[in-house]
């Protein structure tokens, strides 16, 4: 490696949204406690514009749901046009989620916002059942000005996190874990549908204790990680920090009306 950040990943408080939860930039009038965030991270964004799936879903099973959208986004160059001014003036350190699964567009990407103000990491999201030669190539390209966190499922997190550690990135953060249930008559009502499996990403406090068992894991090997995963409360957020967590994403947790107060005392 012949480049490393010229920043530290240094949060003012621990805890932060994580993508996909809040937009592409704060919105302060939505009723969230910022005054607890330590940085924003936006939605997640790929090089060209994406539209969202052909029929989102959202199925709720026993402790939680399952989420299918596609990921819409209008293009990290549009992007840029519609919020880089926005990020520079926020009073949180932005950062930026992109869609990594070609390590070319993704360099692509990182470059620019390297000359950006108040973008304080890149967070790198994948694809399912990537390679892990990919992930490791995708880090020597993108490695520069910017600190790099990896979000990586949970499977991945102990087998590859300590290479990408050892070769430079800046921390681990966990991805939503992905799964699939088939349709309901509610959603898709006529005969076609029945039987068919949804994929999509999991959320829900029934995800917390599998979570904090990986961020504890993860700790005690000594990798800098960012816990999410079910995380609901104050407490919750406290026990990923108590367990070694650098820092705790919330994600369906601030959709919920009884989180719209302050979440860390």
């Amino acid at each position: 490696m012949n480049k490393m950040p010229k920043q530290d990943l240094i949060f003012r408080t621990p805890l932060m949204n994580a993508a996909g939860t809040l937009g592409f930039t704060p919105d302060l009038r939505a009723e969230i406690p910022w005054d607890d965030f330590g940085a924003f991270v936006t939605n997640p964004l790929s090089l060209r514009p994406r539209t969202g799936a052909a029929q989102p879903a959202l199925i709720e099973y026993p402790g939680g749901f399952l989420l299918h959208t596609g990921l819409p986004n209008p293009g990290f160059n549009a992007a840029l046009k519609k919020y880089a001014h926005r990020w520079r003036d926020s009073s949180f350190p932005i950062i930026a989620h992109l869609m990594a699964d070609r390590p070319e567009e993704t360099q692509q990407m990182v470059r620019p916002l390297e000359e950006m103000e108040n973008i304080l990491a890149v967070e790198l999201g994948f694809a399912p059942l990537l390679a892990d030669d990919i992930l490791l190539l995708t880090l020597e390209m993108c490695m520069g000005e910017l600190p790099l966190i990896f979000s990586l499922p949970f499977e991945q997190v102990l087998s590859l996190g300590p290479r990408l550690i050892q070769n430079g990135a800046a921390a681990i953060s966990l991805a939503a874990p992905r799964g699939s249930l088939p349709l309901t008559p509610a959603l898709r009502p006529s005969p076609a549908g029945r039987g068919e499996l949804v994929t999509g990403r999991l959320f829900g406090p029934s995800l917390f204790p599998q979570s904090l068992e990986i961020v504890s894991s993860a700790a005690k090997l000594g990798l800098p990680v960012i816990g999410a995963g079910g995380v609901y409360s104050k407490e919750d957020a406290q026990a990923m920090l108590t367990a070694g967590a650098l820092g705790v994403q919330m994600d369906a947790g601030l959709w919920l009306p009884s989180n719209k107060k302050d979440l860390v005392e």
